[in-house]
């Protein structure tokens, strides 16, 4: 009967052990995977670039078109114009991140959204011609066009431009492919001045 204790004892503190250092294994892996987690999200930071209306101190920027049509606009506001059947639109943006921004694609829309309302569909944005690359703490522009006057957001646009409120859906990443992200921007025209001015919304990160 006392060799049997004994066994039992034996194994109890087997088991014990086996326990603890389960359980100290388990600490360690969870402490490291925190740990690695909270240096890829240091990492992303280090390249996660956000972007916003230009100041107005910044210096007015004159840009051009594919078709050789050129606007003017000077800092936190906005080109808008409708003319031979294209609308233009541009604004002045900067870079408050700390990565480089890269702009893929834009959403446009007619009059302005609240903070209830959904984002656009990233895969029905429309492509830049060229992506808009812009560094972090840098000024810099974002233009588009709608020129197929026969379809239906061109015309929607067109009304907007007239009414003097259009919104606008900026997609963008960072140089290495990542931190997809979309911004809400919206275009609102000075009836007094005739000038177009460029608030900030939202920001939506399309990171999973």
């Amino acid at each position: 009967m006392s060799n049997l204790n004994w066994t039992t004892v034996s194994s109890l503190a087997t088991a014990g052990g086996t326990l603890v250092l389960a359980v100290a294994t388990f600490a360690a892996v969870r402490s490291g995977r925190r740990s690695q987690r909270l240096a890829e999200r240091a990492f992303q930071f280090g390249l996660r670039p956000v972007l916003a209306p230009s100041r107005l101190e910044d210096p007015e920027q004159r840009i051009m078109f594919v078709d050789r049509h050129w606007v003017s606009f000077a800092g936190g506001r906005a080109a808008v114009e409708s003319v031979n059947g294209v609308a233009y639109l541009a604004m002045g943006v900067r870079n408050f991140g700390n990565g480089i921004a890269v702009i893929e694609a834009w959403n446009p829309y007619p009059g302005l959204q609240s903070s209830t309302d959904e984002f656009g569909d990233p895969e029905q944005f429309r492509r830049q011609t060229r992506a808009l690359w812009i560094p972090p703490g840098d000024v810099a522009f974002w233009q588009g066009a709608l020129r197929d006057e026969q379809e239906e957001t061109h015309a929607r646009i067109t009304d907007a431009i007239a009414k003097g409120e259009v919104g606008l859906e900026l997609l963008y990443r960072d140089h290495d492919g990542g931190q997809q992200t979309i911004s809400r921007f919206a275009l609102v025209r000075d009836d007094d001045t005739e000038c177009w001015w460029v608030e900030l919304s939202l920001h939506k990160s399309l990171d999973t």
